[in-house]
């Protein structure tokens, strides 16, 4: 299946849109909105795929046309927001532009981060100054229904019921002295964005394996290709971060976690999903970053397509503008 929300309300409205991203019909009468469907997913889903179905085949009663611009964040608020950083190249560049040792592999790194608002896929994302150094992270997510503290990894990847793609925004002008102070993110981190369209794991068939989306991440700036690294490089599958959140708490319905920016050690070639990343290979290759983090005015567009298919989750589009 795939989801997204309507506007209308802080929650928007509950829909479905078919493969192809044409059409949408409203399942208000099923579930209202996302929360309600994650929170009682095992008694909703049958009659979201069954309207699933009938969409796909036209058969679905007020059907309209898919338009993105009419659509909110998967989640416009969510309970609980944890990112990780489960792609180890990336987790090796960042060590070099925060000034820090690499960190221990043992575990999954994942901080806690703002929930309380998700930005849409389309349009203006405003920020306070251009010095704040506004950079992109292009990450794969998923979202699970309420998961029991203590789950073992094979339990963990039961309880994901959706697959997200999320532009992490990050202000890298405070990210060094927050990491230095051991204490987590909270001014280098505003709040995120989703692409339009949340998808269960069957949808992606062959390209969900070990809880990990074998996909590449397609990212363009202005309109000029930034990076297509591949989701199945994760050194931590979702399952193993879902269990490492769950450690110690159980993980209400509705909890979104972030794979971290999607990287791979074959960078130079396939490019990036962060502004960052880029300056930092810059910087090992020639001694000086060159690539400038984001102006105002500037886009950025996330998606990501199954081999020889359309786009999956939609597309993530959005401007960077002073507010």
């Amino acid at each position: 299946m795939k989801l997204v929300t309507l506007a209308g309300g802080p929650d928007g409205r509950l829909a479905l849109v078919d493969r192809a991203l044409e059409r949408v019909v409203e399942v208000a009468d099923i579930a209202p909105t996302m929360q309600t469907a994650l929170e009682r997913w095992d008694e909703v889903e049958p009659a979201l795929r069954g309207r699933a179905e009938a969409l796909e085949s036209g058969k679905a009663a007020d059907i309209r046309s898919y338009d993105p611009t009419e659509l909110l964040a998967v989640l416009p608020r969510a309970w609980q927001w944890l990112d990780g950083s489960a792609f180890t190249s990336h987790g090796d560049l960042m060590s070099i532009a925060f000034g820090i040792e690499p960190l221990p592999n043992d575990q999954p790194l994942m901080y806690q981060g703002m929930s309380d608002r998700f930005h849409p896929s389309h349009g203006e994302v405003s920020f306070v100054d251009e010095a704040d150094d506004i950079d992109f992270e292009a990450e794969f997510g998923v979202i699970v229904s309420a998961v029991p503290r203590g789950v073992s990894a094979a339990e963990a990847e039961k309880h994901i019921r959706l697959v997200v793609i999320i532009n992490d925004w990050s202000l890298r002008a405070f990210g060094p002295a927050e990491m230095k102070r051991s204490f987590g993110f909270v001014q280098a981190k505003p709040a995120s964005s989703t692409a339009p369209v949340a998808v269960t794991p069957d949808e992606l068939g062959e390209y969900w394996r070990g809880s990990r989306v074998h996909l590449d991440m397609e990212v363009a700036r202005n309109g000029q290709p930034f990076g297509h690294a591949n989701g199945g490089a994760m050194s931590w599958g979702f399952a193993d971060l879902v269990a490492h959140a769950a450690r110690t708490r159980d993980l209400v319905a509705g909890t979104i976690l972030g794979s971290g920016t999607v990287s791979n050690d074959t960078y130079r070639t396939v490019g990036s999903s962060c502004i960052t990343e880029r300056r930092m290979v810059e910087f090992v290759d020639t001694g000086s970053a060159t690539t400038e983090f984001m102006r105002f005015g500037d886009t950025v567009t996330m998606q990501a397509h199954l081999p020889g298919g359309g786009s999956v989750f939609g597309t993530l589009d959005q401007t960077v503008v002073h507010g």
